[in-house]
This record gives C-alpha cells, sequence and structure tokens, in this order.
C-alpha cells in the first residue's frame, strides 16, 4: 500500500514495475544487472478520486502518455530496493503535487498614498528632463 495522504492510499496491484537495465556509464555491471525500475501507473484504471485523476490528466507532464498512463524510470541508484523505493516515493509525490490547489488570486488596489508618490515621482521625473533642454535666450 501506498500512503498518498491520510485519507488516500493504492494497493500494489494499481502500478506495474519491472526491472530494465540502467543506462549510462557503469562498467561491465551495468550490462549484466538489472537494476533499474520501469513504473508504469493507468490514472484512468486506479482507485485515485475523480479529482486527482483530471488533474494529472490536464497537467503538461512530459511522462504521462496520450492514454494516460504515467511511467517513471528510477536509475538514480546501484541497486534495483532503492530505485524501487525512489520510483514509488516519486510516483506519491507526483499524485500529492496534483492534489494541491492553487491558493486563489484576489485583485489588490493600490492604496491613494502610493498612487500619489507615483505620480509625484513622475512628474518630478519630467521637470528634470525638461531642465536638461536647450535655454533659448530671445
Amino acid at each position: 500500500m501506498l500512503e498518498i495522504s491520510s485519507t488516500i492510499s493504492l494497493s500494489d496491484n494499481e502500478y506495474d514495475m519491472s526491472a530494465i537495465r540502467a543506462q549510462g556509464a557503469g562498467g561491465q555491471n551495468v550490462n549484466k544487472v538489472s537494476s533499474a525500475i520501469h513504473l508504469r501507473f493507468d490514472i484512468k484504471a486506479s482507485s485515485l478520486p475523480e479529482f486527482y485523476k483530471e488533474s494529472l490528466l490536464n497537467s503538461r507532464d512530459s511522462r504521462i502518455t496520450q492514454d494516460g498512463i504515467l511511467i517513471i524510470k528510477a536509475q538514480n541508484f546501484r541497486t534495483q530496493e532503492q530505485n524501487r523505493a525512489d520510483a514509488q516515493q516519486r510516483l506519491v509525490e507526483i499524485i500529492q503535487k496534483a492534489g494541491d490547489k492553487p491558493k486563489p488570486r484576489r485583485a489588490t488596489k493600490p492604496t491613494r498614498a502610493s498612487q500619489k508618490r507615483r505620480v509625484d515621482g513622475k512628474k518630478k521625473q519630467g521637470q528634470q528632463k525638461t531642465l536638461r533642454k536647450r535655454v533659448d535666450f530671445d
């Protein structure tokens, strides 16, 4: 069981993990050992609440395919167990992030004093520029 929040959890059969060979440098060992983990999570078929599903599917995450499958590749560690735990932790973080609602923006109005300071500053700057002009002695 993966604990997403106090009320939401995922059972182990909702996501599929398979071991693959890790990419990159590593010598002979990396070519023999399948230590990287490929985690596949079907968002549409999961037991997540609809809000989470919609939020995940509407996100512009490149790890989510057209079919609504989230793919995580974990290969940061040398052992398969550590990569398995890392993939599960990343899945939990992605789902938790999808559940966060952004704080609504409230429109604010500048105070009268700040408006006056702004206009006074503009007037002062304009006055300085007029004083820089060429003087005409008629």
